[in-house]
């Protein structure tokens, strides 16, 4: 139920590209137990003017026009020890596949409801068992209309 959103230099090949969607990919599937063939990816190519990051660094951390934003929206409940574990696995992954350095490795994760998700069909394919409670408080409501 991932959904990645990857942002990067618009320089950076076609490979590079499909690396970095596959370590992410392979990274959520071994380190956060994401479901195998769970792979929802959007990449967006920039000039350099539009990947705005400080130049004199953050926390330490000093970046290049290389740097590249991975955010990925998923189901919350991972703990904060297989959150590290994911941070490391990735920007290692990518590191060693692409040569990119770490550094430029920017990722932010956002958590979410399962039902928080539509996989098609418009429907609300991860729906939590409705309680007898809430069917009667919808009845009464006449909700869902017809």
């Amino acid at each position: 139920m991932p959904l990645v959103r990857i942002d990067i230099n618009k320089d950076a090949s076609s490979e590079v590209i499909r690396t970095v969607g596959d370590v992410v990919y392979e990274s959520m599937i071994s380190v956060a137990n994401v479901p195998a063939h769970d792979k929802f990816q959007i990449v967006t190519r920039h000039g350099t003017d539009e990947l705005i990051y400080p130049s004199e660094g953050y926390l330490g951390v000093n970046y290049s026009r290389d740097i590249l934003f991975i955010q990925i929206t998923w189901n919350a409940g991972r703990s904060t020890a297989v959150k590290k574990a994911f941070y490391s696995a990735v920007a290692e992954g990518i590191h060693q596949k692409t040569g990119l350095r770490k550094e430029d490795v920017w990722i932010s994760l956002i958590d979410v409801n399962r039902e928080d998700w539509s996989f098609g069909n418009g429907e609300m394919q991860y729906a939590p068992k409705e309680t007898q409670t809430e069917c009667a408080v919808e009845a009464a409501l006449g909700w869902p209309a017809a």
